[in-house]
This record gives structure tokens, sequence and C-alpha cells, in this order.
């Protein structure tokens, strides 16, 4: 019982972990119709920027641990989500108007640059995350004992994914990125800016990135910079098993591949753990190819 619960609670926060990063996809997907191949190296860029900030500001020496990370995510969002605005005005808005393979090209092309860029500036070994960074405790739970910094990052995540939900569904941005997502050219039609609701997804997503990457610097206490390709294939994996373009099926796409991936590692065996990822994969595609909670489509009349 006890070893359950342990891969349960680990396989919410990697799955947490993994809702963010497909946030990204399934909110370009959703206005654009295009994978966005440059988004896992988003994340491994916030992941590397969280390290760089960590070390050379001593944030938590100076306002403490919880009040020091929470600060440094902000300033990770931040820079990320200027990185992914960059990337579309340079990589996909030129593109805008060609044919959809284009696209498709340029994002590889993104995602090679970003990598290796990475690799020249970090070099190409692993890089540490500071052990004592939050405090190595566990919490109490029902007898239970569950590592402070799980709760931590899935209670992050679930707050970082209601309130992009909230933001989406209940403001007026939120609003014209769904018409855009419906149907772009009556979105010109009412008025609405698409250009700006696209970069508004350039924003958004590599924020939620960005932060993802810190978040597994932190819990694994390690990093590379080929790490954003597989992070990347996971979290396309829970995009399409929730149903791409729909932001509460990448959330829960997320956890459930999390949690899956973490009882697989438990009770068969963790060297297939990325095998059962991709079998999920193989699964959805060929028995429900629109995904748990459906494609986000526009409905004809």
């Amino acid at each position: 019982m006890e070893q359950f619960f342990q891969q349960l609670t680990n396989g919410l926060a990697v799955g947490a972990i993994y809702a963010l990063i497909a946030l990204g996809y399934t909110m370009v997907y959703g206005v654009l119709k295009l994978i966005n191949f440059a988004h896992g190296d988003l994340f491994t860029i916030g992941a590397y920027l969280g390290l760089t900030l960590l070390t050379s500001l001593a944030l938590t020496e100076h306002i403490g641990p919880v009040w020091g990370v929470s600060v440094l995510a902000v300033m990770v969002m931040g820079l990320v989500a200027l990185i992914g605005a960059l990337l579309d005005r340079l990589a996909y808005r030129p593109l805008r108007e060609s044919p959809r393979l284009s696209a498709v090209v340029s994002a590889l092309g993104a995602s090679i640059f970003f990598q290796n860029t990475v690799m020249l500036i970090y070099g190409a070994r692993f890089q540490v995350y500071p052990q004592n960074i939050l405090p190595k405790t566990a919490i109490n739970i029902f007898g239970l004992y569950v590592p402070l910094i799980r709760i931590l990052i899935l209670l992050a995540s679930i707050v970082m994914m209601g309130a992009l939900y909230f933001f989406i569904q209940k403001t007026k941005v939120g609003t014209a990125i769904r018409a855009a997502a419906i149907d772009q050219g009556a979105a010109r039609l009412m008025g609405i800016d698409v250009n700006r609701v696209i970069l508004m997804v350039f924003l958004l997503g590599p924020a939620m990135g960005g932060v993802a990457g810190l978040m597994v610097g932190l819990y694994y206490g390690q990093i590379n910079f080929t790490m954003g390709w597989v992070y990347g294939l996971k979290a396309f994996t829970a995009a399409i098993l929730g149903g791409i373009g729909n932001i509460p099926g990448a959330m829960v796409g997320g956890i459930l591949l999390g949690v899956i991936e973490a009882m697989g590692a438990a009770y068969l065996s963790i060297a297939w753990k990325d095998a059962i990822a991709f079998c999920v994969l193989i699964l959805i595609l060929i028995f429900r190819p629109t995904g748990l909670l459906g494609e986000r489509v526009a409905e004809k009349v």
C-alpha cells in the first residue's frame, strides 16, 4: 500500500509537469493547427535559465526558499515567454500564409537551433541544481510520508493550470483566443487582431513550459540540453491523450500519463517507462484519435 501511494504521488507530480508542457502544444495547435516542435526546447531553456538565476541571484538565501523559488519561477516564465514571442515573430509569422509544411520545417529548425545554442553556452554535460534549495522534509498524510517537493509541484501546477483556464474562459483576451481557434477569418471580421492573439498564445504556452523546466530541475536535481526532446514527446503524448487543442484535455492527459508511467515503472520495470508512454500514444491514436475529452474543433452550421 505504501509503495502504491508513493508511486501515485510521484506520478501526480510528474504528470502535472507533463500537463504544463502539454498546454503549450495544445494552445498553439488550437489556434494555428501547428505542432510547435520547438516547445520542448523552450522547456529546456526554462530549466537552464532557472539554474543560472538560482546560482547568480541567490534569491533563496535572501528571501527564503519558498519566496525565492516563487520569484524565480515568475522570472523564468517571463524570460521564456519573451523567447516564445520572438520565436513566433521570426520563425512562424513570416510563414503564416505559406503551406503548413513550411511552418513545420521552421519549427524543427528552431528546435535544432535552441538545442545547439544551449549546448554551446552551458556545455554537453549534465548540469546539477543546488541540493539545499527546498527543505528535504516529508509531510505525513494518513500515516504515509510524502516528500514536500512533490506536494509543492502538484499544488503550484494546479494553481497555474486553474489560472490559465480561468483566463481563457472568463476574460476578453481568452474569448478572443477561443474565437481565433474556431475561425480566424470570422474572428478578423469581428475586429479581433489575430496576430496579437497568436502572440499571446506564444507568451502563455512557453511560460508554462519554462516553469515546468524549473520544476524538473528542482525535482530531479540535474538537467541536460537534450531533455526537451524526451519531455516534449511525453507532453505531446499527453496532449493527444486528452484531446489536442483542448486545454482541460491537456491537463487531464498529462496527469494521467504521469500516473500510468509511475505505476508501470513500479510494477513492471523502470526500463519500460518510456515504452509505456508511447504505447499509450499508439493505443489512443488507434482506438480514440480525438483523445479522451475530444479534439476541440469548430462546429459546422
